[in-house]
């Protein structure tokens, strides 16, 4: 291999380590397999174009030009021309899946998914992007020292982005590449000085090349590398700050106490509906007598509202009891069931809360948790989070009846004075509504059944994950006015206006029932997120509520006995749904668990949709044979390309192969000396001066030197090259001539000199001298005619013979 094409390939090798730093942020990790693809089609393109030769700012446009084609080709390829050639569509849909890409960092954990096209064209492009500027300074411009201010930025951007685990061992890994690169550069340069530096030999026969630079160099390296992990190590670590996302714990002490202040979750919660992947974030086992279309997972409950909006207090923590105790409220003649839940989260999903049933009764789990008695939840202690974690919940399932809800007496004054505070911001209209929903309800439970019938059924709501939360104090009243809202709305309001009838309330925010899946799992995805009212009564506790329609479950303690007479509410979820699979999927954005069951609702995966449909023709479908697809349009891409760039680029082969290394000796003296004056003609007609063959080559020279207005430098050039040519065409025995080709060279310096910039483009793009092939092809084709008429005859005598 070349010394230009080993630093190539450390180049491409460099870049794909340092790339190896975005591994644990973006999952799977075989998107590091398709990167190196990409990167490597590029690195040929450079290799190849770099080969010819061309000039290095059409180097650097060659491998930009392909690199764009490759994303457009895997991103863009409805909005390109022929699926291949961007234009203004294509750039535009750039900028959206830049941006979706951007929101996407924000909404997802570490690791986020390659799922998402904006995260997708984000780390290739980034990563291609690298690659070009580091194979451009350290191949095309030979500087590889420079190319680690690349390199170093690739690493910075995933090592800021990080939680820190592992990261000293990716600097590692991306320190080596930047080495090996620094010494393929160092070796590539040695060579150039023959046996200079190379030292004294180490035997006979022994290469005396550049062997002690390179060892002393390697050596240098790995104690650079050495210095800098020690120092690293030695260093305090830099936890916290922005780039946090769990802060340096919530506990204090020795563990059996300390507050905690959580971050509301309703900041993502609305983005999670909104996901055009429904992606899995828990897998939870259940008792299969238990009813999963109740099961809620919540995470946490927000008991405090400023008249802006709803969040968690700040509450006392202390260690994780072995078994919880009785829920506040709950009396010993309420039916309850113990219910065992195992649960799966997802490698991606960080959350510093446990998601639970409520009211859990004992939880098994490993790593670091603290419990909070107020809401019977589990936080992570000192940066403990779900990410990967399979636990065991024993949970209660609280089966109240209507009667005993309607018959519970008057709530703790604690509770009372804490659960039904409402600011002096609240827009009067809130209670107002209230009152007139609630107009004729005898007791706090009809009351708050009227309340969720009213957003659910009979108020005329519309579900729509759009429109945006609101937290100003006239955010429940533009939602009463508009009717139009997200469970975040509906879970508000009711709570809100629940507290102003002086019914004690708070929000719960978690999970809905998930989907049963073939293997009696139940898979809760990101589409599941989200927030429900609690109310509290008295031999009952917390109690919930669903008013938000076509979302969860409706609880059967707020549904009319089942003989009554009335027709059924479509409108309204029932607790007692049909199995009979629906005639047409559902309209809403979001769908209920029943329904899901049912399949009738559309998918929440275009991608999904997208894998099921086997139309179309092979190369625009993305499948396992994703590389040779992309293998077959890069050529494609190529060979389109290659068209209109074929004249200058065989005019520069054909100059790099006429003035190459050969006329050394006196054997090819002859064939260099033509072959230079060849090249001089050819060069002379592209930029405008005709060949006349008819004239000698010292008149020829003359000629050129005359109507190309050449320097005296570059005229004394053309005259020693016609002059070589006299010299093998008449001497007895031709000798060599030394500098022929940089003669050549000077002249085409001489000649693009002393025009102007439309001629020099011509000349490059359009060389005229490329008229020789046509007239190579005509005279090939000349002699295949004259060939097959030579054999006419042939064939025919026989036949004339049997006449």
């Amino acid at each position: 291999m070349s010394g230009r094409g080993r630093l190539a390939l450390c180049a491409w090798a460099a870049t794909l380590m340092a790339a190896c730093a975005l591994l644990p942020l973006v999952e799977p990790v075989t998107w590091i397999v398709q990167a190196a693809f990409l990167l490597g089609v590029q690195t040929v393109v450079g290799a190849v174009t770099r080969r010819i030769p061309l000039a290095r700012p059409l180097t650097v446009a060659a491998q930009t030009l392909v690199t764009l084609v490759m994303l457009t080709l895997i991103f863009a390829r409805d909005q390109a021309l022929f699926g291949l050639i961007p234009g203004p569509g294509a750039f535009v849909h750039f900028g959206d899946l830049l941006q979706q890409g951007s929101d996407d960092i924000a909404r997802y954990a570490i690791p986020a998914p390659l799922a998402s096209e904006g995260i997708k064209l984000m780390v290739f492009g980034g990563v291609l992007i690298i690659g070009l500027v580091v194979d451009t300074l350290a191949v095309t411009f030979r500087s590889a020292a420079p190319a680690g201010l690349p390199l170093l930025a690739l690493y910075s951007v995933a090592a800021g982005l990080s939680e820190g685990h592992g990261d000293w061992f990716w600097f590692l890994v991306a320190a080596v590449g930047y080495l090996l690169l620094l010494l393929a550069e160092g070796r590539e340069r040695l060579s150039q000085w023959g046996r200079v530096f190379g030292g004294a030999a180490r035997g006979p026969g022994a290469d005396s090349g550049p062997v002690a630079p390179v060892r002393t160099g390697r050596r240098i390296g790995v104690a650079s590398l050495g210095i800098a992990l020690v120092v690293s190590a030695a260093l305090p670590s830099m936890n916290g700050g922005l780039l946090d996302a769990t802060g340096a714990g919530v506990g204090a002490g020795n563990g059996n106490g300390g507050t905690i202040s959580a971050v509301n979750p309703l900041l993502t919660l609305r983005d999670s509906l909104n996901v055009d992947e429904d992606r899995q974030v828990l897998s939870v086992r259940t008792g299969s007598s238990t009813d999963v279309s109740n099961l809620y997972l919540r995470i946490v409950s927000l008991d405090e509202f400023d008249g802006r909006t709803w969040k968690p207090s700040k509450r006392p923590i202390k260690a994780v009891p072995d078994d919880f105790p009785t829920p506040v409220g709950l009396g010993g003649d309420v039916k309850r069931t113990e219910v065992e839940t195992s649960i799966e989260a997802a490698n991606w999903y960080a959350q510093d809360y446990l998601p639970m049933p409520y009211p859990p009764s004992g939880v098994k789990i490993k790593g670091s948790w603290r419990y909070e008695p107020e809401g019977m939840a589990l936080v992570g202690d000192h940066g403990q989070n779900t990410r990967g974690l399979t636990y065991q919940v024993k949970s209660l399932d609280v089966q109240p009846t209507a009667e005993q809800l309607s018959s519970a007496p008057t709530a703790p004054a604690a509770i009372e004075r804490d659960y039904t505070k409402l600011p002096d911001s609240v827009p009067s209209v809130v209670a107002k509504t209230a009152r007139e929903v609630t107009a004729g309800a005898k007791n706090p439970y009809e009351e708050a059944v009227a309340l969720q019938d009213y957003f659910a059924v009979t108020g005329g709501f519309e579900y729509d994950t759009k429109v945006e939360v609101g937290d100003g104090p006239n955010a429940i009243a533009n939602f009463l006015r508009d009717k139009q809202g997200f469970c975040v709305h509906f879970s508000f309001a009711m709570a809100a206006m629940a507290r102003s009838l002086g019914i004690p309330a708070r929000v719960a925010v978690g999970f809905a029932p998930g989907t049963p899946q073939a293997d009696g799992s139940i898979s809760v995805g990101l589409k599941d997120a989200h927030a429900w009212p609690e109310l509290y009564f008295e031999g009952v506790g917390w109690t919930r509520f669903e008013p938000t329609p076509t979302r969860g479950t409706v609880p059967s303690y707020t549904v009319p006995d089942a003989s009554s007479n009335l027709p059924p509410d479509v409108a309204r979820p029932s607790a007692g749904s049909s199995t009979a699979p629906s005639a047409s999927p559902s309209a809403s954005e979001s769908c209920s668990a029943q329904l899901r069951k049912l399949e009738a609702c559309d998918s929440a995966s275009p991608a999904a949709v997208a894998a099921g449909d086997g139309g179309g023709p092979w190369w625009a479908v993305q499948g396992q044979w994703w590389y040779l697809k992309l293998l077959f349009w890069v050529l494609v891409g190529l060979v389109v390309l290659s068209i209109p760039l074929a004249p200058m680029m065989g005019r520069l082969r054909t100059r790099s192969a006429r003035l190459g290394g050969h006329g050394r000796s006196d054997a090819d003296a002859a064939a260099h000396a033509l072959a230079a004056w060849q090249e001089l003609t050819d060069t002379a007609w592209d930029f405008g001066i005709l060949p006349d063959d008819s004239q000698t080559p010292r008149n020829a020279a003359a000629r050129i030197v005359r109507l190309g207005h050449l320097d005296p430098t570059a005229a004394a050039s053309v005259h020693r090259v016609a002059d070589a040519v006299e010299q093998v065409l008449y001497a007895p025995r031709p000798r060599p001539t030394a500098g022929l080709s940089q003669d050549v060279y000077r002249v085409i310096g001489g000649l693009r000199g002393s025009v102007g910039r439309a001629t020099r483009a011509r000349a490059l793009i359009a060389p005229r001298s490329t008229a020789r092939v046509v007239w190579a092809v005509s005279e090939w084709w000349a002699g295949v005619r004259a060939r097959a008429a030579a054999i006419r005859p042939t064939l025919r005598k026989p036949f004339n013979q049997q006449g």
